[in-house]
């Protein structure tokens, strides 16, 4: 058992260590999703997905150690949750700590990168509709007529709008 409950608290913490990796990757997005730089979202997408696959391949490797602590707890039938686990553990209080520690840090790992992950998906949102908007504007000054814009003697300079465009740094 004891070796099992080992093995757990390493599971975890290789789990809270991809979590935090997954988080670093989620600042580097939204700066480049800020800067429309979108060779380095595409980069950071493929980490994104290795470290994904990592974290998918380390939370079955926790869910069958989990079960074996089920069998060998006598709990053929059920799986365990990490929780449980650490109240069995009462008469081995160092390695109850532990995983208790690393249940806590890996639950604060997954919900911050899930809160940036909120945040991400907001801004690509409004990147989005601002990209929606600039399509618009542009169809609509194909549609507009050359004599919309004069100097100030009057003539027709040719552009609909200065500068030929739209302001995105407004």
């Amino acid at each position: 058992m004891a070796s099992l409950a080992g093995e757990l608290l390493l599971i975890m913490q290789q789990e809270k260590k991809g979590y935090e990796a997954l988080y670093d990757l989620s600042q580097k997005k939204r700066k480049a999703i800020g800067g429309r730089d979108l060779e380095l979202l595409t980069q950071i997408t493929d980490q994104e997905n290795d470290i994904a696959s990592d974290l998918k391949n380390l939370q079955n490797k926790r869910i069958e150690n989990l079960k074996d602590m089920s069998v060998v707890l006598g709990h053929d039938d059920t799986v365990l949750t990490v929780t449980q686990v650490i109240s069995l553990l009462s008469g081995q209080p160092d390695e109850q700590r532990a995983l208790e520690k690393a249940k806590d840090d890996l639950v604060r790992a997954a919900k911050r990168e899930h809160d940036i992950n909120e945040q991400i998906q907001i801004l690509l949102s409004h990147a989005m509709e601002l990209t929606e908007f600039d399509m618009n504007l542009l169809e609509e000054i194909r549609k507009a007529p050359q004599t919309a814009n004069y100097n100030r003697k009057a003539y027709n300079t040719g552009d609909v709008l200065p500068n030929g465009g739209f302001d995105l740094k407004q």
